[in-house]
């Protein structure tokens, strides 16, 4: 079991799971929402995903017509994405995970949206868009 909080502390939760998958997405839209680079996520069966704390202070945002990104709303910490026509999936933002996390980053999405100010220094998989 992983568990994990946004930055205030107000919204806490447990994943009763493994991350199978680590993206690391370079996207436009993660980046704007982040403040980052790229923000790495994992996604994760929602049905093991469980809100133990500050229920009530999850906002959220659909940047697309489909995708929601849920967030604090007293500190802004992104929590996870969801797609409403999957919504038996969440991609959860690694960055809100406490304690170490077993298993490592599989690939870059959005490679080719990446920002140009930053060098990547691994040698994993790039994909130029989604991971197919």
């Amino acid at each position: 079991m992983y568990q994990g909080s946004c930055l205030c502390g107000g919204i806490q939760y447990e994943y009763h799971g493994e991350f199978d998958e680590i993206a690391i997405c370079h996207c436009s839209q993660c980046r704007r929402a982040q403040g980052t680079p790229f923000v790495t996520n994992a996604p994760i069966a929602a049905d093991r995903f469980v809100i133990t704390q500050g229920e009530h202070l999850l906002k959220s945002y659909f940047s697309q017509p489909l995708k929601r990104r849920v967030f604090c709303a007293d500190c802004g910490s992104p929590i996870f994405s969801q797609r409403t026509d999957h919504p038996e999936v969440l991609r959860l933002r690694l960055g809100t995970v406490s304690g170490d996390i077993q298993g490592r980053p599989g690939y870059h999405i959005y490679h080719d949206s990446r920002a140009n100010w930053f060098t990547l220094n691994d040698d994993l998989p790039r994909h130029a868009a989604g991971k197919t």
